[in-house]
């Protein structure tokens, strides 16, 4: 009974790829609109990394929806945590190379996190990327400094006020503008810090909120 049923799951999988790919008609010029990404971005927003404009400008709901699925994700690990009794062992102290690297590469992996959302605009990089590297810092101070743990309240607080900031810039641009994570502000100078309009901000929000989650998450699943 189960290879029957495996059997008829793979053939209607089968069918659906067929389908999908029947209707691609390969060979026809289908990129107008990547096109306009590529042409009109810079002098749109003002960023020399066109993904950065699709992402937090062009595309800028899809990227609300991202940050909204890993909000999800947090809480849905929280749910299936409540409720369990935590105990409290004798935990084996790290050894002193991973005791030594946790407190001089602590902060450099913070910083290396935060430049790599703050210049976001200007280089391969962005929000969610910055926020792991430093969630992963944390996970270092957890695993190297067991004695170390952050606020669970400055966590919860953090990824509200990034979350909040995030939508109010949109809405924003929605009344400047008269659509929503509108480009609203000067664009500034071309490959300067200072420039790509509301783009840097968004990345400094999301940087600084994806960052907090993911080190909540590590924080619920350590303890």
């Amino acid at each position: 009974m189960r290879k029957t049923i495996s059997f008829i799951l793979l053939v209607i999988l089968l069918i659906g790829i067929y389908y999908a790919i029947a209707q691609v008609h390969y060979g026809e010029n289908k990129m107008e609109v990547s096109k306009h990404y590529i042409n009109e971005g810079l002098k749109e927003n003002g960023v020399t990394n066109i993904v950065t404009s699709v992402v937090l400008n062009y595309r800028g709901f899809d990227t609300l929806g991202e940050i909204t699925i890993l909000f999800i994700g947090a809480i849905g690990l929280g749910l299936v945590l409540f409720g369990f009794e935590t105990k409290r062992k004798d935990i084996m102290p790290a050894s002193l190379i991973l005791a030594t690297g946790c407190r001089f590469l602590f902060p450099l992996i913070l910083l290396l996190g935060i430049y790599i959302f703050v210049h976001g605009h200007l280089t391969p990089g962005g929000g969610f990327q910055g926020g792991a590297v430093i969630a992963s810092g944390f996970l270092l101070s957890y695993i190297g400094c067991s004695k170390k743990r952050i606020s669970e309240k400055g966590i919860n607080i953090l990824e509200s006020l990034g979350g909040t900031i995030f939508i109010l810039i949109g809405l924003l641009g929605l009344l400047f503008s008269g659509y929503y994570l509108s480009n609203f502000l000067p664009k500034g100078t071309i490959n300067t810090l200072i420039s790509g309009g509301i783009i840097p901000l968004l990345y400094i929000v999301i940087g600084l909120k994806v960052g907090v989650e993911l080190a909540g998450i590590i924080y619920k699943l350590m303890e």
